[in-house]
């Protein structure tokens, strides 16, 4: 029995020590995948406690046997889709990044155009993750940020593995067209010898 199985059990004995630790442990994973799929750091953070709240209560019916890890970040997808269903218009703030962190620059820091580019690039690929369905983008999130294999997001999103393979394709198609429609209407054609501020 690892440390974290350990945590467990003794979690599911009323150990709220153990809770905690597991919250410590799991709260970045949780509130990342929240953030990705709500698209705002408060709702995000609501959704994260809920997860873990609900978590706490159905303790009981974890089965040792699977990743406790996927377990909780189902929990989270479920209640993320449940979200987006009710407001059906999802919003994206541009303003904020669970991953923004203020550093002080070094000689090796990359140059500030390059991350203007990269951060428009970021912001480009979140908004169209929330333009897919809600049971798509929990999908998407689950396979390409945290690495889950189709049958750990078919287990985790109560889906058959070939619903999760079809799902990702769409949403691949769907994000590569979007991607490209964002690209062309972004793009602005000069002749080769004609200066970039005209």
């Amino acid at each position: 029995m690892n440390e974290e199985q350990t945590w467990i059990l003794q979690a599911k004995n009323g150990s709220d020590e153990a809770f905690t630790t597991i919250v410590e442990t799991y709260q970045s994973p949780v509130y990342n995948l929240c953030y990705r799929m709500l698209g705002e750091p408060e709702a995000a953070e609501d959704a994260a406690q809920e997860t873990f709240l609900r978590a706490y209560q159905h303790l009981h019916r974890y089965d040792i046997k699977r990743p406790f890890a996927t377990w909780l970040l189902s929990i989270a997808a479920h209640y993320c889709i449940d979200r987006l269903r009710r407001r059906k218009l999802p919003i994206f703030s541009v303003d904020e990044d669970e991953d923004s962190t203020f550093e002080i620059p070094d000689a090796h820091a990359p140059h500030p155009e390059t991350e203007a580019v990269h951060g428009e690039q970021r912001e480009q690929i979140h908004a169209m993750i929330h333009s897919l369905d809600a049971t798509d983008r929990a999908a998407v999130v689950m396979r390409y940020w945290y690495d889950f294999s189709e049958k750990e997001i078919a287990e985790a999103l109560n889906l058959t593995v070939s619903a999760v393979k079809s799902r990702l394709h769409r949403a691949r198609k769907q994000l590569g067209k979007l991607w490209q429609e964002t690209s062309t209407s972004a793009h602005v054609e000069r002749s080769p010898y004609e200066s970039p501020a005209f």
